[in-house]
């Protein structure tokens, strides 16, 4: 069987350092034909495999019925990212006066191969690309940009710079944001990192207490052992980070120092650890039977690791000195059952809002400075 090719007229043009850049059309129906969706999921391993978030169902059918109305407009690109397998062709001749040379026209060669297996990946556009290949309107032509890397490194940082002010969940870009090259991103996606590694190490190490506990998008929907959204767990650290009194402020990496990643992961090893074993009644249920493990509970029990730990220095902060401090608010908890009599809440009224959030915060404070005073 010869081997099959799409051929199209293709501008090129040169990025970053020498990286090969495309703009073409081609039909709607093609796209899934050169193209694979790389789903975000883990291996055996445990490592991170692709970036994309499953198919909304609802959002591509809406798009294929606009599609499928006839004449419409619909000029949105769609961003892939191809390997080094595919050939351009420079067009032949001179160029037109006034041509600045940005771009070079020429012909784009693309192997056609077999789903799983296929030359280029989508980055940006995957809902658009599905229903592109559920029209009726096959050969509806659609425009893309495509770069050259086989790199899956530089496919995700691509995928969360172009995602960044669209509502792509948050928890996704968290998970991809270990994944990708730090000096790349932009000021605020770099803040969110050191936050994401964090937590993806929590969970991936065995001597975490949080090992295997937390969920991320890339969890298939039947795995019941993650208790802890990586929403929650990742903004504690972000808040211990920012708080200048905070436990890990003092190591947090900087525009010019990566931070001392050890001390961080002892820090949250030693003090969650205590928690776990002051509360193991708690620990490691589902948030329906133990606020613990709620958002609220990890946050709550967050701002009071840096209250603790701002208390402690040097060699107070083993884990045994960690734990007497934190068995001082034990007498005050109500993560199971009863009522928090401070805030007039019973255990499982206290949900995800700010102000129940802020509420459990200061119970929690509160009951730790009046018995640390004694």
């Amino acid at each position: 069987m010869d081997k099959q090719e799409l051929v199209v007229r293709a501008l090129h043009t040169t990025q970053g350092d020498g990286q090969d850049v495309y703009a073409f059309f081609i039909r709607g129906g093609d796209i899934v034909r050169i193209a694979d969706i790389s789903r975000i999921e883990r291996d055996e391993h445990d490592v991170v495999k692709g970036f994309q978030r499953p198919e909304i169902q609802q959002h591509v059918k809406g798009i294929a019925d606009y599609l499928d109305q006839g004449k419409v407009l619909f000029p949105n690109s769609i961003i892939l990212a191809m390997s080094p397998e595919v050939r351009f062709t420079a067009s032949r001749g001179t160029r037109p006066n006034g041509d600045e040379g940005v771009g070079q026209t020429g012909t784009l060669t693309i192997p056609i191969f077999e789903a799983g297996n296929r030359v280029a990946w989508i980055v940006d556009g995957q809902q658009r690309s599905l229903a592109l290949s559920r029209s009726t309107n096959q050969s509806f032509p659609v425009p893309v940009v495509a770069f050259v890397s086989d790199s899956l490194e530089v496919q995700r940082e691509q995928f969360v710079l172009v995602n960044k002010a669209k509502p792509l969940p948050r928890r996704l870009i968290d998970e991809l944001l270990p994944e990708t090259r730090n000096i790349l991103l932009p000021r605020d996606l770099r803040k969110r990192k050191a936050p994401s590694e964090l937590c993806n190490w929590l969970n991936r190490n065995s001597k975490s207490p949080f090992y295997n506990l937390i969920k991320r998008p890339s969890d298939k929907k039947d795995d019941g052992a993650p208790v802890v959204t990586d929403t929650a767990v990742v903004e504690m650290i972000r808040q211990s980070l920012s708080n200048p009194l905070g436990a890990l402020a003092p190591y947090k990496p900087t525009d010019t120092e990566p931070g001392d990643v050890d001390a961080m992961c002892t820090i949250l090893v030693t003090y969650w650890s205590a928690v776990r074993d002051v509360f193991p009644d708690a620990w490691g249920k589902d948030p329906r039977q133990s606020r613990l493990m709620h958002s609220a509970g990890i946050l709550a029990m967050g701002v009071l690791m840096d209250r603790i730990y701002a208390r402690l220095t040097g060699a107070n902060e083993s884990y045994a000195a960690v734990r007497k401090e934190v068995e001082k608010v034990a007498p005050f908890c109500r993560w199971t059952s009863g009522v928090w009599e401070s805030i007039g809440l019973r255990w499982n009224d206290i949900e995800s809002t700010s102000q129940d959030k802020k509420r459990l915060q200061e119970a929690l404070v509160r009951a730790y400075i009046t018995e640390a005073r004694k």
